[in-house]
C-alpha cells in the first residue's frame, strides 16, 4: 500500500471520530451554555440605595423620599437667620468695645462676641451644613444700618442706643428661639434652639441690668426676661 493511500485513510478516519465527539458533547446534559453576542457586556451590581432618594450618602440639604416642605423651609429659614443674627451681634459687640466708656457696657459687648462666635461656629454652621443652607455672608440689611447708625454716635449716646439696641434685639431673639423650639421637628434645629434660647434669656437679663444701671427705661411689656 502506497504512502498516499495510508495517509488518506487515516484522514478519513480522523474526521469521522472528530465528527462524533461533536455531536456526542452537543447531546450531552449539562453542556456549557451559549457565550455572550460580541459587544454584550454583564450588568454591574447596584450598590445600596444607589439612586434612591433615601439614600443615606445623601449630599447636604437632600430631602430623604419626599420633596422639602413649608416645615423645612421655615427651619432652614431659622438657621440662616440666627447666623446673620450672631454676626451682626458680633459687629455691633467689637464696635462697642471700641467706642464706649462705660467698663460694663464693654464686658457685655466682650461676652456678646464670644459666645455668639461660639454659637455660630459650634452650633448653627454645623447645623447649616446638615441642612444645605449657605452661610449668610453678613447681617442683614436691617442691622447693618444699626451698625452704622452706632458709628455715628459716641459718648453717652453711643451706651445709650446701643443698650436699646441691644435689649430689644433680645427680646425679640429670645421669642423667636422659644417659638422655633417649640415647632422645630428636626431635632438638631430643636436642640439649638432651645440651648440657644437659654444662652439668648441669659443676655437679655445682663442687658436689662445694665438698661437700669444706666436710667434707661425699657416698656416693661416688652422685659421678657422679667416674667
Amino acid at each position: 500500500m502506497s504512502v498516499m493511500r495510508i495517509a488518506a485513510r487515516f484522514c478519513m478516519g480522523s474526521g469521522v471520530a472528530l465528527l462524533a465527539c461533536v455531536v456526542a458533547l452537543a447531546q450531552a446534559p449539562g453542556s456549557p451554555q451559549q457565550p455572550s453576542m460580541p459587544g454584550q457586556q454583564p450588568q454591574s451590581p447596584i450598590s445600596p440605595g444607589a439612586g434612591n432618594p433615601g439614600n443615606p450618602g445623601m449630599g447636604p440639604g437632600a430631602y430623604p423620599g419626599n420633596a422639602p416642605t413649608g416645615q423645612d423651609f421655615s427651619e432652614r429659614a431659622f438657621v440662616s437667620k440666627a447666623l446673620e443674627g450672631g454676626e451682626a451681634e458680633v459687629q455691633l459687640g467689637q464696635l462697642a468695645q471700641q467706642k464706649s466708656q462705660s467698663n460694663d457696657v464693654k464686658q457685655f459687648a466682650q461676652k456678646m462676641v464670644a459666645d455668639h462666635t461660639q454659637m455660630a461656629d459650634k452650633w448653627f454652621k454645623p447645623v447649616a451644613q446638615q441642612l444645605g443652607v449657605s452661610e449668610p455672608k453678613g447681617p442683614s440689611k436691617k442691622d447693618k444700618k444699626e451698625i452704622a447708625k452706632l458709628q455715628s454716635l459716641s459718648g453717652d449716646d453711643f451706651d445709650r442706643e446701643y443698650i436699646t439696641m441691644m435689649v430689644k434685639d433680645h427680646q425679640q431673639d429670645l421669642k423667636d428661639f422659644k417659638d422655633e423650639a417649640q415647632s422645630a421637628q428636626d431635632p438638631s434645629v430643636k436642640q439649638v434652639a432651645e440651648q440657644g434660647s437659654n444662652i439668648i434669656s441669659q443676655h437679655l437679663q445682663l442687658i436689662e441690668q445694665i438698661a437700669k444701671s444706666h436710667n434707661i427705661s425699657v416698656d416693661s411689656k416688652e422685659m421678657s426676661s422679667a416674667k
